[in-house]
């Protein structure tokens, strides 16, 4: 992953990532980690950058380091917006973290419910997407 992108996904910076993308940069590239753009830009609460990679065809389901994927990395870290955003936008919700405690055979509702996040859990088991109807 270029740095450059990397920087502007965690900074928050629409306007140059904007402007990398007709560079040819991959939206789906990783990181030395396995996290694509989208993925740190949910684990560090850029909205607006989540927003603009989702509009322009960023994968929602790719996982990283442990199973984790955009949504759940976005449920860990509370940012619940952006979690709803990635629910309304199709991310799959059956996913399930693995390898580390805390996230091990754990979906993005389940981890929900772990952090306390009692309506963000309900939120995810009602897209019609939940991993067993709940």
């Amino acid at each position: 992953m270029r740095g450059d992108w990397n920087k502007a996904v965690i900074d928050g910076d629409c306007r140059t990532v904007e402007r990398l993308l007709p560079e040819n940069v991959d939206i789906d590239s990783r990181d030395r980690y396995g996290q694509t753009v989208l993925m740190l830009a949910a684990q560090h609460g850029r909205n607006n950058v989540v927003r603009l990679l989702l509009e322009k065809g960023a994968d929602m389901d790719v996982t990283a380091k442990y199973g984790l994927s955009a949504l759940m990395l976005a449920v860990i870290n509370r940012h619940t917006g952006i979690a709803r955003q990635l629910v309304d936008a199709g991310a799959n919700t059956r996913l399930r973290g693995s390898g580390a405690p805390g996230f091990a055979d754990r979906t993005a509702r389940e981890l929900a419910e772990q952090g306390g996040l009692v309506e963000l859990a309900a939120f995810i088991a009602r897209s019609g997407r939940a991993e067993d109807g709940r």
